[in-house]
């Protein structure tokens, strides 16, 4: 075989790499006949993500494997966060760098920042100077220096005590008297002018890895008027049926293998870019995952507003402009949606104080959208919002605000003109409260006594209320058909406004309610208004 074609192999090789699980990656490397030249052909970050997914435990034969720059690279993702590093880390990785080529794994150490070097020693061991204290007393076993100068006690224990009095005889090993001199030096240094000096050689290489400066890193964010740009296809419509279109495979699907090499490049630095922005380590794995998936969303909208809808056109796109570009527009259409809440936000009545007068799931939603980066709220409780994915879901906000739009009017009429007042009725913030709960206790009274009150619900009717309202079907709590109608029917008599949106705030409310307590009514028959969460009762503190 030429070296050409030995070459077109290994490329080959290590493209399809980038296709396998981690594990599966790591035991293709050791089991290729030169898995030496094949780690060493691959991006450091690429290896060191796979370590990190496997565990450094069982990736020792790769580190031992690596050249001496793709194994400093795995210190820097490794052992900082932010301007700070963590010395056991870096032993931990010199721990996995050790096996039978000592060469080998000197070059890895003398590879290391000197400062990083020095950083170690200054903080897991303390060096005693025989001449200054023959008879220092240390714990544990000492390391004395060969000319009988200096005695260097480590303070850490177990196995990273064994690998740190190891890395003193390595040095001793290697060149006695360099280290005297460098035990001497360490004395002396500052730990936190070594740290950053450490810090911005870091830096720098992080930079020449793809990973810009803050500056740089927030441009991808920039505002770029998506209503300025023009498609290069006819719009088949706004709101597509059928599956989501994957527009980012369809881009690379398009494209010859050298583009489609360029273009890849280009991908890894926008998420480098992200990453930055965003202020995640990039020795983060999790952190990059979460934000390559956010970049690849963000991706999808502009490429689905610059291809109008048609994946076929996403070649030509990503062919004629920057990748950056496209990324922009997307997120920009997120902040148009942003701007609509905030003018929202800025009308009479949509919140009180810095709380909005909607219910929990679309308070959930605006607060997504209000964030730096505006974000889609999940429907549910506890999931983190995610980014939006496309246009159709975008569209779907104008929903959103209508909807609020309805509950603030609701909420406005029950407030009536003091709502200040009104609020301090419960005895608790209306942030602690929360508008749903209030709303659920107007509906509770409505209910049980056809009347429109504003205050909590009264202790000794707790017991009626769940009765009328629930029944129970297979051993669990059930809302009854007649459930909110009484409540219903008063609503819609004295409300002049947001009737449209009436039924589902009751309904929702009483879910709630039900959630809440159903079970315990089912298993015991009753319920002790004390363990009530979600119905403001009187005489009862409101937990937030």
């Amino acid at each position: 075989m030429t070296a050409q074609s030995h070459e077109a192999r290994r490329a080959e090789l290590v493209r399809r790499l980038t296709e396998l699980a981690p594990k599966k990656k790591l035991d293709a490397m050791l089991e290729e006949v030169d898995g030496r030249a094949l780690v060493r052909s691959i991006p450091a970050e690429e290896v060191y993500s796979a370590i990190i997914d496997v565990g450094l435990v069982d990736s020792t034969e790769i580190v031992q494997l690596s050249t001496p720059d793709q194994f400093r690279t795995y210190v820097d993702l490794a052992a900082w966060q932010k301007d700070r590093i963590d010395v056991l880390e870096v032993l931990h990785w010199l721990r996995a760098a050790r096996g039978d080529d000592d060469e080998e794994y000197l070059k890895k150490l003398q590879r290391l920042d000197l400062e990083v070097v020095e950083l170690m020693f200054k903080r897991l061991t303390r060096i005693h100077d025989l001449q200054e204290d023959p008879d220092v007393d240390t714990e544990g076993v000492p390391v004395e220096t060969p000319e009988g100068k200096f005695l260097v006690e480590v303070v850490t224990d177990g196995v990273d005590e064994h690998a740190m009095r190891q890395l003193v005889k390595d040095f001793m090993a290697h060149n006695p008297f360099e280290l005297t001199r460098f035990l001497e030096a360490v004395r002396w240094e500052m730990p936190t002018e070594l740290e950053e000096t450490a810090f911005q050689f870091r830096q720098a290489r992080l930079q020449d890895l793809g990973f810009p400066p803050l500056d740089e890193a927030l441009k991808v964010f920039a505002w770029n008027d998506p209503d300025k740009v023009q498609v290069v296809a006819p719009a088949p419509g706004l709101l597509r049926g059928g599956e989501r279109v994957d527009y980012v495979a369809a881009m690379f699907k398009g494209l010859d293998a050298i583009e489609r090499q360029n273009l890849e490049g280009e991908v890894r630095y926008l998420v480098n870019c992200v990453l930055v922005a965003e202020g995640a380590e990039p020795g983060d794995p999790p952190a990059l995952r979460r934000l390559s998936e956010q970049a690849r969303d963000t991706l999808e909208l502009g490429l689905e507003l610059l291809t109008g809808g048609d994946p076929d056109a996403a070649a030509a796109i990503v062919r004629g402009r920057p990748l950056k570009e496209i990324f922009q527009l997307g997120f920009s259409l997120t902040l148009k949606v942003k701007r609509q809440v905030e003018r929202l936000s800025r009308e009479p009545g949509s919140r009180f104080g810095d709380t909005w007068l909607a219910l929990d799931e679309e308070t959930a939603a605006l607060q997504a959208l209000m964030r730096r980066r505006p974000l889609k709220a999940l429907k549910v409780p506890g999931a983190e919002p995610v980014t939006f994915r496309s246009r159709k879901e975008l569209a779907e906000v104008d929903g959103l605000l209508a909807r609020v739009r309805h509950q603030r009017a609701i909420f406005g009429a029950l407030l009536g003109a003091s709502p200040a007042e009104t609020i301090a009725r419960f005895g608790a913030k209306l942030s602690e409260l929360t508008p749903q709960r209030l709303f659920l206790a107007v509906v509770a009274r409505a209910e049980v006594d056809g009347v429109v009150d504003v205050a909590p619900f009264p202790e000794l009717r707790v017991q009626e209320l769940v009765t009328r309202l629930f029944d129970e079907q297979n051993r669990q709590a059930v809302l009854r058909p007649s459930a909110g109608k009484r409540a219903l029917e008063v609503f819609t008599a004295t409300l002049a406004d947001g009737h449209d949106e009436l039924e589902g705030m009751v309904t929702r409310a009483l879910a709630m309610l039900l959630d809440d307590v159903g079970r315990k009514w089912v298993e015991d028959g009753r319920v002790d208004p004390k363990k009530v969460v979600a119905l403001p009762i009187a005489g009862q503190p409101v937990i937030g």
